[in-house]
């Protein structure tokens, strides 16, 4: 029978098992929640679920990018504390997952759950043996696939920002240089061109009322309303923007004078979204001591 994303994601919100193991046992229970849920708690899928309600707001960011350097793929993992983020052990299972999405040239979160890394167990199969070890809440929150005309710039800034920032034409450093931009300026679209236009639209609203009430003729008003939208597209497009290491020149006098231009970019930011614990370093660091006296 089919089963559905939604019902994949109830069980999973209702049991804290894992992505792929919910799907499994609604198979095998033909679509029955009650059912799934009783499966997986007989399983002993259990043993790393009590930690799956708990916030996952800290991780990494890890990027893999193709030997041809036209496709690359950054990758969102998450742990409770910044302490577990930094370790070896953490840092390697998400670069390998990073590696594993880009072998595979999937953008899939459930596809990437199912591949298997190197060692042969899978990606799900990992996380939760590191839960049991490490003692946190892991998760690998979401994957992107970034291709380009020419060559992809990739930039992780101290494991809290990725980016990746495809070109056609231009050369290396430009691309590293665009990605360095966009991990430091975040801007929300490429060209002017990618804005909605109801975004647009909006923004033009906002604007004329505020103009009118500045009692200028409508004439006026009008062109100041065009003013204010074009250096708003600026401000939050790309190409718009003063580049970051040389203020007085905008990103699109750069990609003209390297004959290049933009052709997509991509920017994760650790815990993006996610609700965080407000914890003071004292109970942080008890918390780090009775996880690794557990493991021993």
């Amino acid at each position: 029978m089919m089963i559905t994303a939604d019902a994949v994601k109830t069980l999973r919100e209702r049991t804290g098992a894992g992505m792929m193991e919910c799907k499994k046992a609604l198979i095998e229970t033909h679509g029955d929640l009650d059912a799934a849920a009783e499966l997986l708690r007989k399983s002993g899928l259990a043993k790393a679920d009590k930690k799956a309600g708990r916030i996952a707001a800290e991780g990494t960011i890890a990027t893999a990018v193709a030997a041809d350097g036209r496709s690359a793929v950054l990758v969102e993992v998450n742990s409770e504390t910044d302490f577990v983020a930094r370790q070896g052990e953490f840092q390697g299972f998400a670069a390998a997952v990073a590696r594993a999405a880009l072998a595979a040239g999937t953008d899939s979160l459930e596809a990437l759950l199912a591949l298997p890394l190197e060692g042969g167990a899978t990606v799900e199969d990992t996380r939760r043996s590191l839960i049991s070890r490490i003692g946190e809440n892991i998760s690998v929150r979401r994957v992107g696939r970034l291709s380009a005309p020419t060559r992809i710039g990739s930039y992780v800034h101290g494991g809290r920002i990725g980016v990746l920032v495809g070109i056609e034409g231009g050369n290396e450093t430009v691309a590293h240089d665009l990605a360095m931009h966009v991990a430091a300026s975040n801007p929300q679209y490429a060209t002017a061109d990618d804005v909605p236009a109801e975004q647009v639209e909006k923004e033009r609203e906002i604007l004329s009322a505020q103009a009118m009430q500045e009692g200028k003729p409508a004439e006026i008003v009008a062109r100041m309303v065009e003013g204010r939208i074009r250096k708003y597209l600026a401000e939050i497009c790309l190409v718009g923007q003063p580049f970051v290491k040389d203020p007085d020149v905008t990103v699109d006098k750069l990609l003209k004078g390297a004959g290049a231009k933009v052709s997509g970019f991509l920017r994760f930011e650790v815990g993006e979204g996610l609700e965080k614990r407000q914890e003071n370093f004292a109970d942080e660091v008890a918390a780090q001591v009775k996880a690794a006296q557990a493991r021993t």
